[in-house]
């Protein structure tokens, strides 16, 4: 281990648990509930385990044939912890929390972990009550935010539940720290859910730089696209991330590009998602291409490995980030780490991730006609794309994993360092709560 991770590893834990609840760091990113958070557990716990800690994270079994335990190549250990049925919707796992905690405080690993670690809200739950039955602390990374998305639905989405938004202020009120990916994020936090200032911490997400990249040969990636234009979209089909108003942009911008008889393609990359079904899914999103006009020039993809992705990124004359929120924007990251310019919806986490960074544009304005406009100048003007792709790429080599996992590993040391200072009756106290 070098002095670097040695250093990082001072005063941290060296047995961290991992919760994930809804979804594992196995599973391939943009199907199903699987997103941004996927790449966040499994590029965090490998970078953790690469600084001399063990990693057990914990995950709802979802399938009859997981084994108990598998572990990843990386090094870090994943349990199927069983809460409920297999096969459960997203909304329906909050009636399962209970049989999860039970679960997880049961496993044999579980009581050799000196830290918690919960991702997304119910997995906060869950580590709040193992926290008081294990004795030991308990950071959060939410995320999303249950006020935040209800702040910024989408056209057809649903409000996110009064349990949910309780249940987050429990967690907030509960936990012995805080992670962030953002500044704007932490004031919400300290704002909307009286969080302790001092208990929230921004530690930034990361991109995998040797993955995403420059060097990656853009026209042998473009062969197998076709020719004209390409503007790619990557995520979840569900309304939250707009794949149909990137279909409306590429509508749009037909009556914005010169009849040069260049083709405009627009690629989509991504699995149905939760509400989506039936507003967002490959079939309708093939009907409202049919119905625009543009159904010759609209591809549905399903879901890529990273090695895939960064082809298509490197490919695509632009990315189109049209989420109508975003706690990170980790596509944005991903696209300038391969020098591609982005246009995207001028929200929180994409404003922290873009609008410094001279890789391309946020739009205020969410209609169509405003992003085929700002998309125009990278299709229309290869000097411009160039300077854009050349900026976002030398913004993104900041942001390597490594610097991740020493922030997040610093919060955790400084969680053990105070919990070291409370007194046996405080934490009586505390696990009583």
């Amino acid at each position: 281990m070098d002095d670097a991770r040695g250093n990082a590893m001072v005063g941290a834990p060296r047995r961290i648990g991992l919760v994930s609840v809804h979804t594992s760091p196995l599973e391939q990113p943009g199907a199903g509930d699987s997103g941004g958070m996927n790449v966040y557990l499994s590029k965090l716990a490998a970078q953790l385990v690469a600084a001399g800690a063990a990693v057990e994270v914990f995950t709802r079994t979802c399938s009859v044939d997981l084994p108990r335990t598998i572990t990843a190549p990386e090094g870090y250990r994943v349990h199927h912890v069983d809460a409920g049925p297999p096969r459960l919707s997203k909304s329906d796992l909050a009636s399962h929390l209970c049989a999860f905690y039970l679960g997880m405080a049961a496993h044999p690993v579980a009581g050799d972990l000196e830290l918690l670690h919960g991702h997304y809200w119910m997995s906060g739950w869950v580590g709040r009550q193992a926290r008081r039955r294990l004795g030991i602390p308990l950071v959060q990374s939410f995320h999303t935010l249950g006020h935040a998305k209800n702040d910024t639905l989408a056209p057809g989405d649903t409000r996110e539940p009064s349990l949910r938004l309780a249940a987050e202020e429990r967690v907030v009120a509960d936990a012995d720290a805080i992670i962030s990916p953002t500044p704007f994020e932490q004031t919400q936090l300290v704002r909307r859910y009286k969080a302790l200032p001092r208990r929230v911490h921004v530690v930034e997400p990361g991109v995998d730089l040797a993955t995403f990249r420059t060097d990656i040969d853009r026209h042998a990636a473009r062969r197998s696209l076709g020719g004209g234009r390409i503007v790619l979209f990557v995520g979840r089909l569900q309304p939250l991330k707009g794949p149909d108003f990137a279909i409306r942009t590429l509508a749009a911008l037909d009556q914005r590009l010169p009849d040069d008889g260049v083709p405009t393609r627009l690629v989509i990359v991504g699995g149905t998602s939760g509400n989506g079904v039936g507003t967002t899914d490959p079939v309708t999103l093939r009907r409202l291409a049919a119905t625009l006009g543009v159904a010759d020039r609209v591809a549905v993809l399903a879901p890529r490995p990273q090695d895939d992705l960064a082809l298509l990124y490197r490919a695509a004359d632009a990315v189109i980030v049209p989420s109508h929120s975003e706690s990170f924007g980790l596509v944005a990251l991903e696209a300038q780490a391969c020098g591609t310019p982005v246009v995207a919806a001028d929200v929180s986490g994409l404003r922290h991730v873009l609008g410094q960074s001279g890789g391309g544009t946020l739009v205020s304005d969410h209609e169509p006609e405003a992003f085929a406009t700002a998309l125009l100048r990278y299709l229309s003007d290869s000097r411009l794309r160039a300077a854009a792709g050349e900026a976002g790429a030398r913004h993104a080599a900041g942001y390597g994993w490594e610097r991740t996992a020493a922030g997040t590993l610093a919060v955790y040391a400084d969680v053990l360092a105070r919990a070291r200072d409370v007194t046996p009756d405080q934490r009586r106290d505390r696990q009583g709560a």
